[in-house]
């Protein structure tokens, strides 16, 4: 009775109509549960049963079964320091998507069950890292799967790998494309899967391809994700420490946002050590009196911050750098290490080349100043950029002023 309209979408059909649809099925309308004859019988001629039992027998004479069953129950520790994990020289320049690449080679080499690739942008994104491809007609060594152009149905598929077991999925696009395969993400945090999601072209800094490409609101929506795990890294070195995260989390997904353009490699004997990286938030640079204003930063915006730093001290204004590359993890940190990094009562400026919202949960409502996008981005080279949207020295310097008027 209420075949053609939208009575069924939401509500359930009722015991007559129940009958009534099997009946017009052809169907026993008293029957709880049928599966045809017809259906059982095209099923079993497909020999199931046989070619399960074939490949179990193959699977248990397989020479390296114990020891890539042994990978798969490793303590998620073990699999991060079963990696020769690459360093990278301070002071040098490389995008992090660049780094990224140079990282999931080393994972790769340690690890060869994680396995992925990319929505058809492999080159740009990193993860065209030599291995052979998936294809139909084997599998043997194949460590790089060619997605094609489908972010959500490659979201699907790590999702399907990681609950299937076996192997550690990653899958990778610009940070734009999230939007596509958001309902992917989202379910993996949802279900508590370890799907590692990849996202390069991270900003306005990307340039002239404009604002359709350019991802100021992603970040935002990102984070507001339950149980996803975001990371922005600073540099290769921090790139390198988000992996080793991605790597250890097995109960949820983690997102890694990586840049186009090359940032400096930082210099950890003279600032703070790479492990502290894993607080999601850590102070990179201290002040040596008296703390005036913290500078909280993220990705390619630390690199700022640290310019700002050095400009503020020859005003005698005493500044704080905090590298927050997970707010999220920093947020789930005790209250002592996040009063560290932003100690109570001294003002607070935000750097992030996205939308503000959000970021009052870090830095509060008072005595506090964003330098970040509440609009849409434009065509033109990084630098112009940076010039027209307050990305600069100058920007920062002008909010910590309001910041502690």
């Amino acid at each position: 009775t209420k075949e053609g309209t939208s009575a069924t979408h939401g509500a359930p059909l009722g015991g007559e109509d129940v009958a009534a649809v099997k009946a017009k099925l052809g169907l026993d309308p008293e029957a709880t549960f049928v599966v045809p004859q017809a259906a059982c019988d095209a099923l079993r001629a497909h020999g199931g049963a046989e070619a399960r039992a074939a490949w179990e027998a193959r699977v248990a004479a397989h020479p390296n079964r114990e020891a890539y069953l042994d990978a798969l129950d490793a303590d998620p520790a073990t699999l991060v320091d079963a990696v020769s994990w690459p360093a990278f020289e301070a002071g040098t320049s490389i995008a992090t998507r660049k780094a990224s690449a140079s990282v999931l080679k080393a994972i790769t080499a340690a690890h060869p069950h994680v396995l992925g690739g990319s929505a058809d942008l492999a080159g740009s994104n990193g993860v065209a890292i030599g291995r052979p491809s998936l294809r139909p007609d084997g599998f043997a060594g194949a460590g790089s799967i060619h997605f094609g152009v489908r972010e959500h149905a490659m979201g699907a598929a790590l999702n399907g790998m990681a609950l299937h077991g076996g192997v550690i999925p990653y899958g990778a696009t610009f940070l734009m494309f999230h939007d596509y395969m958001r309902p992917a993400v989202r379910l993996a945090a949802l279900m508590g899967v370890g799907s590692i999601f990849v996202y390069t072209h991270d900003s306005i800094f990307l340039g002239e391809d404009g604002p359709t490409h350019q991802p100021v609101e992603t970040l935002f929506a990102m984070r507001g994700i339950p149980d996803l795990v975001t990371w922005r890294p600073a540099d290769a070195t921090e790139t390198v420490e988000a992996w080793k995260a991605a790597l250890a989390r097995r109960d949820g997904p983690t997102a890694i946002v990586l840049t186009r353009q090359g940032l400096p490699v930082l210099d950890r004997d003279a600032l703070a050590p790479a492990e502290h990286v894993q607080q999601g938030g850590y102070v990179l640079l201290g002040s040596s009196g008296p703390l005036d204003v913290v500078l909280v930063a993220t990705g390619s915006e630390v690199a700022l911050a640290m310019k700002a730093h050095a400009v503020l001290a020859e005003q005698g204004v005493s500044a704080q750098v905090v590298s927050m590359p997970s707010v999220e993890t920093f947020l789930e940190q005790p209250p002592a290490v996040r009063n560290a990094c932003l100690p109570p009562g001294v003002p607070r400026v935000a750097i992030e080349a996205g939308r503000t919202w959000g970021w009052e949960r870090v830095i509060g409502t008072e005595r506090s100043a964003f330098v970040g996008l509440d609009r849409f981005g434009a065509s033109a080279p990084a630098k112009e950029l940076a010039e027209r949207f307050g990305f600069t020295v100058d920007g920062v310097v002008a909010a910590v002023a309001r910041a502690r008027a």
